[in-house]
């Protein structure tokens, strides 16, 4: 069985803090580690009263501090709003901290508006436009320095940090055939071009020694409680925030309600219909049959589970859920595969 990860978005809640929200963090990572996940990401956003992880690599370095065998990373550092050689630098200093545990993804879009990526940047000559660039000089930071290289990552030379190209459309698994790099697909908020992008990426995938062969990692809501009813519930926190934000106020994560149709206009719905499409949401059996329908239906080499859910104990056990799926389906398929 493939492997499952986690992505936080270290979730702000209504009423709450992003202190809070940190200490949630580390919780869910030391107990992600324990039941079996992969690797545990975090994004980077800004000027979102909602999100806590905005300087990630610091986020990543106290992940990474609290937990002792999960890999950590950013899905992702938005690399048009930094220098490659400051990334460079950060993650080979996280990279010598915890050497073997590292993952850094790379995304073009800004991680916010307008008027906050001019703050972060101060001018936004080049940006999204010079990503590919961006990601080609990071990518030699990391290589052993040369003799009579002026400009080195200290540290960061020799250190091979894993880099990954993320996208939501046809672009990033472009880059990322082109510079035969793992890929990561948004499919947890942007499913639109899912099936597209990874026929493009894998037929155009070229080996190019960081990647024995095309890698795929899909986004994935999960939503698991008890009963069906009971997930959908805590669903609508998520449901709420995204509209939230498409209607130009976001803020911190709302607790759940029960009747979030009656919250939303028909088109709203639409867009939640479409934008949140990959999202599994019920009982153990629902998406234990939700889980295996995604991975046979997208050949994902790794799924990156997200779940923006209000009560802190509740996410918990929505990840356990979905770790001991994953275990379950595992001891099903190696008889099979001895056999």
């Amino acid at each position: 069985m493939i492997p499952f990860s986690v992505l936080d978005l270290s979730p702000i809640l209504a009423g709450g803090s992003a202190g809070e929200a940190l200490r949630n963090t580390l919780d869910l990572a030391r107990h992600a580690e324990r039941w079996g996940y992969h690797r545990y990401w975090l994004a980077e956003h800004h000027n979102m009263p909602g999100i806590a992880s905005a300087a990630t690599a610091v986020v990543i370095g106290h992940v990474a501090g609290g937990t002792s065998t999960i890999r950590v990373g950013a899905g992702g550092v938005m690399l048009p709003n930094h220098a490659p050689l400051v990334i460079a630098e950060q993650f080979g200093t996280l990279e010598a901290l915890y050497p073997g545990r590292i993952d850094l993804g790379l995304g073009r879009a800004p991680g916010t508006d307008p008027l906050t990526a001019q703050a972060l940047r101060r001018n936004l000559a080049g940006g999204e436009e010079d990503f590919p660039r961006g990601v080609v000089e990071l990518m030699g930071y990391f290589r052993p320095a040369e003799p009579g290289q002026r400009v080195r990552a200290v540290p960061g030379a020799g250190l091979a940090v894993p880099v990954w190209i993320l996208g939501s459309s046809l672009f990033g698994a472009t880059l990322a055939a082109a510079l035969g790099l793992p890929f990561a697909f948004a499919s947890h908020f942007a499913p639109g071009d899912m099936i597209a992008a990874l026929a493009l990426y894998r037929a155009q995938f070229r080996f190019s020694g960081h990647a024995e062969r095309p890698r795929v990692m899909l986004g994935l809501n999960v939503f698991a409680a008890e009963t069906d009813g009971a997930a959908r519930r805590l669903f609508t926190s998520l449901q709420q925030a995204f509209v939230n934000l498409r209607r130009g106020r976001p803020g911190p994560l709302p607790p759940p309600v029960d009747d979030v149709e009656a919250l939303l206009s028909p088109l709203e719905r639409s867009m939640l219909a479409q934008s949140l499409a990959c999202a599994v949401v019920g009982s153990p059996e629902t998406v234990r049959r939700g889980l295996a329908d995604f991975v046979a239906r997208t050949g994902a080499d790794e799924i990156m589970i997200t779940a923006q859910i209000f009560d802190h104990a509740a996410r918990l056990r929505s990840f356990e859920i979905a770790a001991e799926i994953r275990r379950d389906l595992a001891e099903a398929a190696a008889p099979a595969a001895s056999g």
